[in-house]
Order: structure tokens, then sequence, then C-alpha cells
């Protein structure tokens, strides 16, 4: 989890600048977000810290915009931790009322699957907000499917486990001894199968319901048309 991720808010309280100075600096890209909320909040790295201290030195000297944005042209900003002048590509975070929106499942679920374990945030702000990326919204909707499965978040949270586990392991297999890595990697494939197998059963009920409900559909309507047709009970008279 990368925590150095800040908003305006952050920013403006650890460099102490004016935020109406700020606000000008962004609006002439002298500083520049990392990515943004999807209600367009600005998200900077820790990178934007020295970035700010730097310019506010050059207006402290009595550079002017213009020449500022001349020097920083000409001499560049410093660079970012990748080594790339100037901030990196604009990916969206969300919050988690904004993941919940885009994942179909509410606040309190996420915040409960991250009391378990089986999610963290990709960043937390300084003040306290949790930021996820965009792969959250489709990671939210698979811990649901599972929960139509039948599988309990106990369940879950040993599949996140393992997966997290795959992707240690695919990322350097030499730092585990070899029995551990086909010990957990005969594990995975039989709950990959144990999967397999409760989804045939899903696809199963799911044929099944589908063919009982047509044909209770079709027997509904069939009954609402023969009521229609039967005549009204004349004025006085219950329809017994």
């Amino acid at each position: 989890m990368n925590s150095d991720v800040f908003t305006k808010a952050d920013l403006l309280r650890r460099n102490g600048v004016p935020e109406g100075d700020l606000d000008v600096w962004l609006k002439e890209k002298i500083v520049r977000p990392a990515g943004y909320t999807d209600d367009k909040e600005p998200l900077f790295a820790a990178d934007a810290l020295e970035r700010i201290e730097h310019v506010r030195k050059l207006a402290d000297l009595g550079y002017g915009l213009s020449d500022i944005q001349k020097i920083m042209k000409k001499v560049g900003l410093p660079k970012d931790k990748s080594g790339k002048k100037g901030g990196p590509e604009k990916d969206p975070y969300f919050t988690v009322g904004h993941l919940a929106d885009r994942s179909g499942v509410s606040p309190r679920t996420i915040k409960h699957w991250e009391d378990k374990g089986i999610i963290e945030p990709d960043m937390r702000t300084e003040g306290g907000f949790r930021l996820y990326s965009e792969s959250y919204v489709y990671l939210c909707q698979l811990i649901r499917d599972l929960q139509l499965f039948g599988y309990t978040l106990d369940e879950i949270k040993a599949v996140s486990d393992d997966v997290r586990s795959l992707m240690a392991m695919e990322a350097g297999p030499e730092a585990f001894p070899k029995p551990e890595v086909e010990s957990r990697l005969a594990a995975m494939l039989g709950q990959i199968q144990s999967l397999f197998e409760k989804m045939k059963l899903l696809r199963e009920g799911v044929d099944r319901w589908e063919d009982l409900l047509k044909k209770k559909k079709k027997d509904i309507l069939a009954l609402k048309a023969r009521t229609q047709k039967r005549p009204d009970p004349p004025p006085g008279e219950s329809d017994a």
C-alpha cells in the first residue's frame, strides 16, 4: 500500500503555502496533480512537497510567474521518484463511497472486507481518506460473486491470501523453499477445481429456476387472461 499521497488540503497544511498561490501554480501547471478521485479532487505524490517548496523559493527571490515558468522550462522541476521530470500519469482513485457506487457494493460492506483483511486501499491520505485504484471495482464484484457462490468471508479471505501468495511467488519463486511452493500451488489448484464445481452446480441451478420461472410466468399470464374474460358480477352481488 502506498501512503505517499496527499490531497490539496494536506499540501497546504504541510507547506504553509497560501491557497491562492497554490491555485495559481496549479492553473499555470507549474505544480501538477499525480491523479484524481472520481469527483475530480486532485491528489499529489510526495514529490509535490519538494516541488512546491522549490517554486516558493523562486517566488520569494522575486521571480514572477513567467520567470518561474521559463526557469522550469529550461532547468526543470525536481524529478519524481521514477526519475522522470513532471508528474506521473493521472490515474483515477476512488474514495470508499465512489468505489461503492461503481461496484454496486455498499460502503459498509467494503469497510467490513477491509476489517477482515480481504482488501486494502492502494493509498491513504494524511487526512485519513482511503483511496482505491480502478481495479478495485472489478475486485469488489468478484468478491460479491464468491459470496453468491456460497463462500463465507473466511473462505474468501483464504482465496485473497492465496492470490497475494501467488503474486509473491511469481515475482520471486526462489525466495520460497521448493516444497512450500509445490504445496501452496497444489492447494490453489484444488481450490480452483472446487470453484469450478460450485460454478457448474450454480449454472445448473440457474437453468432449473429459469425453466421453472418461465413456465410459471406463462401459467400466471394465462390465468390472468382467463380472469379478465370473466363477466363482471351484477351490481350488488359479490363475485364468489
